[in-house]
C-alpha cells in the first residue's frame, strides 16, 4: 500500500520583490500569512500503519520555518528574490535531506495563490 500525507504549516513575513518593475504592487515592502503544505509519499509500513509519523515531519519542517517566520525574507540567504516559487525550493532544499520520501512543498501566499514544487 502507498500513500501521500500532507502536513500544513504557516508563517508571517514579509518581503518585497526586487525583480519586479518599480510601479508594481509587489515591488513595495508588504507581508503575507504563508501556508505551506509538505506532502510525503511512500509504502506504508505494515507493522507501524504509516508513511512516517507526522511528529517527525512537524520537527524537520518546523525548524526550517521557524527561520523564516516573522522574518523580512529579503534578509535570508538564497531568498533576496522571495517569490512563492522561490520560497518553494528553498524549504524544499532544506528538509529533503531528511525526508527522502518528500513529493511536494506547495507555498500559499494567499487563499488563492500558490506554488507547488516537486524538486528537479
Amino acid at each position: 500500500m502507498e500513500a501521500e500525507l500532507i502536513k500544513t504549516f504557516r508563517f508571517e513575513a514579509a518581503h518585497s520583490l526586487p525583480n519586479v518593475p518599480p510601479e508594481h504592487k509587489c515591488s513595495r515592502l508588504h507581508g503575507h500569512s504563508y501556508r505551506v503544505d509538505v506532502h510525503v509519499a511512500g509504502p506504508v509500513d505494515e507493522e507501524k500503519g504509516w508513511v512516517m509519523d507526522f511528529g517527525d515531519l512537524k520537527r524537520v519542517v518546523g525548524a526550517v520555518l521557524d527561520g523564516l517566520d516573522h522574518r523580512l525574507l529579503g534578509d535570508i540567504e538564497g531568498l533576496a528574490n522571495s517569490t512563492s516559487e522561490m520560497i518553494a525550493k528553498y524549504i524544499w532544499d532544506r528538509v529533503q535531506p531528511a525526508l527522502p520520501l518528500l513529493a511536494a512543498v506547495t507555498v500559499w501566499e494567499s487563499e488563492t495563490n500558490r506554488c507547488v514544487y516537486r524538486g528537479r
